[in-house]
């Protein structure tokens, strides 16, 4: 009776699960994120290379190790784009604890590798950052919590939700980890605007986030120190920033060429956290707009979908997702023009690292499977037939 009230999607009796999963994923976005992979074990053949002397290793050592990661992150995201709203919300919702509980031992437990921030988990053979898998398990685990609030009698999901942000902030913030932390708040407000929130509310908790901002100025030199460098007038072309900006702008439109580029041998991080500077200057702006594009199309596409979805959870966990994945990219990038201060966030798909690169297959299989057409009826049905 539902299907024939809500014109719902056709399934086959019988219907093996990869076809219907072919047929009910988004195709574009799925496509957008091989080409993003591909583009970055691309940028790894240029940028690891010096890294790899530098370390007296296999000169495509980096790249390896990458399309290995890379390889897994892909299959996570394949197998949990098959799983129902449902099963994300479970597996997202036990991942969240997992990582909450990694993430608060690692003052006790995790290393800094000398860049003053206590993110990773060191395992010997590889290091995990904790952070990583916190972000999409977050999201599930506090749209969740709102959907619930929104059923007759449900618990105060909102007020829970903002208790569990609070904390995962202030936590990160403790690494100190302030791009992840900021990545987090930015995530909740999206979900929680989505789930009906008022916009007083939201401009209150921006204006604990800007005064939790000067706190964090006068009481962290790793703040300080970034926020200042980020507001002086002169650049030091000795830094990262520095010889980011200055690739950025020697590789013009078409760029000075494949291989020819200088920046990798200067930056630390050039396989990193500065990979886009790597392709502004080899492979110019059009392959800057390229990958902008890229993760424009999953972004858009997503959200477009997610209008059309009638289940609260999938709707604001797949906004959250969405979204947390457009804005991660737009930070890393906005930092190589210095348009953002310096935040040690990964480009997705493209940068270097194990935990990146799983961590966002993981991201991007629950956003696709929240988005596969089901049957069910969409919210445009319910209304177009309450005229």
């Amino acid at each position: 009776m539902t299907e024939m009230v809500f014109g719902a999607t056709p399934v086959r009796v019988g219907d093996p699960i990869l076809p219907r999963w072919w047929r009910t994923v988004d195709r574009w976005s799925l496509m957008a994120v091989l080409c993003l992979f591909a583009i970055g074990l691309l940028l790894g053949l240029a940028a690891s290379v010096p890294l790899a002397e530098k370390n007296n290793l296999p000169p495509f050592y980096y790249v390896s190790r990458q399309a290995v990661f890379g390889g897994m992150g892909l299959v996570a995201m394949f197998v949990i784009s098959l799983l129902s709203p449902h099963q994300i919300r479970r597996i997202g919702v036990v991942g969240f604890f997992a990582s909450v509980l990694v993430v608060a031992a690692l003052p006790f437990i995790g290393t800094d590798f000398g860049k003053g921030a206590t993110r990773w988990l060191s395992l010997g053979f590889a290091s995990v950052q904790p952070s990583e898998f916190l972000k999409p398990c977050f999201v599930a685990a506090v749209a969740w919590c709102m959907a619930a609030s929104q059923e007759v009698g449900g618990p105060p999901g909102k007020t829970i939700s903002f208790a569990i942000t609070a904390a995962v902030v202030l936590m990160l913030v403790g690494q100190p980890d302030f791009g992840q932390a900021s990545l987090v708040l930015f995530s909740w407000c999206v979900m929680f605007f989505v789930a009906g929130a008022p916009m007083i509310l939201l401009v209150v908790v921006a204006g604990l986030a800007v005064f939790g901002g000067f706190l964090a100025y006068g009481s962290s030199e790793h703040f300080a120190r970034r926020i200042d460098g980020f507001l002086t007038a002169e650049i030091d072309p000795r830094t990262q920033i520095g010889y980011a900006t200055n690739a950025i702008q020697e590789g013009g439109f078409f760029g000075v060429g494949v291989g020819e580029g200088t920046v990798k041998w200067s930056l630390p991080d050039a396989h990193t956290d500065f990979i886009i500077a790597v392709a502004a200057e080899e492979y110019g702006l059009v392959m800057v707009l390229a990958i902008i594009a890229l993760y424009a199309t999953i972004v858009f596409r997503s959200l477009m979908r997610l209008l059309r979805e009638r289940d609260p959870f999938a709707r604001i966990a797949g906004t959250g997702l969405a979204c947390a994945f457009g804005v991660q990219a737009l930070i890393n990038m906005g930092v190589a023009v210095r348009l953002l201060p310096a935040k040690g966030m990964t480009l997705p798909f493209v940068s270097y690292g194990g935990s990146s690169v799983i961590a966002s297959g993981i991201a991007v299989g629950m956003l696709l499977a929240l988005t596969r057409h089901r049957p069910q009826g969409e919210i445009s049905d319910v209304i177009g037939r309450g005229r």
